[in-house]
């Protein structure tokens, strides 16, 4: 089977994914497509506004394709063809699952937010131990996704050091998180949107059409990482947001509070992560075709490149495949996924904190006595070393997913439907995400493999037998 077939298989996977997996899951929710949605029962016209079905599916697509499905997808392809099949995978009986049931759960509740949800299913000390995760997480998304593009730009144009780019980036932040949704978030992201469709379809044309063999290796069994890295866990962390990221359950109740159907919830939702996953696959199948080419002025192999500086590589593969000019519209591309979830982090933040504080948002005195010191500790962080930011952003992203899951998988049991669907998720990537922070030196205890491995599935154990005893539990409660 020729490299260019798989190429498309996966990517009709994933459509297929959104048409057949995608319905079983809003059946076995049992979602109310009829129910009264918090725009109108909550309108205040800052957050609670409603827009149109086609402007919050941009806004939400944005506000989840950060730099992970391309950065992430870029640097998940040295482990090999395996990368495609975990974005397939993951994002079709995960990410989107994931993403889509947790938006479900939030309407179902006005539009609270994520750790509300969480407390809500699974008891007080979750509902705080997720508002500090989940406040600490968007911080660290605002500081992520404010250097990263600020050193893209500054080497794309130049005109000023990264220094001065991010404070650019960090004033278009601010106003986005003080600001009503529609002033700026609503307007521009049509725009955003417009760019980061020309770098996603421009990439995927123009590899076949450009003369590169697309899948040159397709051997699905071999870890082909140069550095040795391990495939389980370390490839599950690299690729998170094109499979699965607890980081866009933080976003979807911005999104839920706008949209006027309940039965518009799947296409927005399920569908934004599919179309997130399409982007991944598009980068992994870039990354696996190239990686033997040589590019760039230093004449390195682009596997050379993605270990050295995985952005700098994402530059290289747009201009060696869509020439200056559309390669600088392509990086632009990827500017705009990182900033346009950027803004929407420091927005859901500013949120989650007034929730904590019983704040009232409708006055702007209010949302800025909490964006600014929001905005301060985002400085603050962002002068610490990159790459430990990084590492940790990665695994904390995972392990808000965990948890995500397994208050969808109380909730499917608590409404009496079946719970295998977010059951079987929620146990793996308890499993790995343990098994990372056991195994990895960088950012874990550096156990060997094996034992960390032993340790994940022990985790998992716990928990399932947690919540067995819970059902059993409840099953009780409900005879009675």
């Amino acid at each position: 089977m020729s490299g260019f077939i798989v190429y498309l298989v996966c990517a009709l996977l994933l459509v297929a994914g959104y048409f057949f997996y995608g319905r079983l899951a809003e059946k076995i929710y049992g979602l109310d497509r009829n129910m009264v949605m918090p725009c109108d029962s909550r309108a205040d016209g800052i957050d609670f506004v409603p827009l149109s079905t086609w402007r919050i599916f941009l806004i939400q697509l944005l506000n989840i394709a950060g730099l992970g499905p391309v950065v992430g997808a870029i640097s998940g392809c040295l482990f090999g063809p395996v990368a495609m099949l975990w974005i397939v995978i993951g994002c079709i009986f995960a990410g989107a699952l994931h993403d889509f049931l947790s938006a479900c759960m939030s309407a179902t509740r006005g539009g609270e937010n994520l750790p509300e949800i969480v407390g809500t299913e699974l008891g007080e000390p979750a509902r705080y131990a997720m508002r500090l995760v989940c406040i600490f997480l968007l911080l660290m998304v605002g500081v992520v996704f404010t250097l990263l593009p600020a050193g893209m730009i500054s080497n794309l144009f130049g005109l000023m050091p990264a220094l001065g780019w991010s404070v650019v980036i960090l004033g278009y932040y601010f106003l986005a998180t003080i600001l009503p949704i529609g002033t700026i978030i609503g307007r521009i992201y049509p725009f955003f949107g417009a760019i980061f469709l020309f770098m996603a379809v421009g990439m995927a044309v123009m590899l076949p059409v450009g003369g590169h063999e697309v899948l040159p290796n397709l051997d699905f069994f071999t870890n082909q990482h140069p550095k040795g890295l391990s495939v389980w866990p370390m490839l599950f962390v690299t690729i998170a947001c094109g499979a699965i990221s607890g980081f866009h359950a933080t976003q979807s109740p911005m999104m839920v509070r706008c949209l006027r159907k309940a039965g518009n919830l799947r296409r927005v939702f399920y569908g934004a992560m599919v179309v997130e996953g399409l982007v991944a696959l598009v980068w992994c199948v870039v990354g696996l075709s190239l990686r033997a080419v040589v590019v760039g002025d230093d004449a390195q192999t682009f596997e050379a490149l993605i270990l050295q500086n995985p952005s700098f590589a994402v530059h290289q593969a747009c201009t060696l495949l869509l020439g200056s000019s559309g390669g600088m519209i392509a990086v632009l591309g990827v500017v705009v996924l990182a900033i346009t979830s950027g803004d929407t982090a420091m927005r859901s933040c500013r949120l989650m904190l007034a929730d904590v504080l019983h704040v009232k948002q409708t006055r702007m005195l209010p949302r800025l006595a909490l964006a600014l010191p929001l905005f301060a500790i985002v400085i603050t962080i962002s002068q610490l070393d990159f790459g430990a930011i990084w590492r940790y952003f990665g695994w904390g992203n995972q392990a808000l997913a965990c948890f995500t899951l397994w208050s969808i998988t109380v909730c499917l049991r608590r409404r009496g439907r079946s719970c295998l669907v977010a059951l079987l998720p929620s146990l793996f990537m308890t499993c790995m995400c343990t098994t990372f922070l056991l195994h990895a030196p960088e950012c874990g205890i550096a156990m060997p493999l094996t034992w960390s491995t032993v340790g994940g599935c022990l985790v998992s154990a716990l928990c399932l037998v947690l919540f067995i005893r819970f059902s059993f539990r409840k099953a009780d409660k409900d005879s009675h």
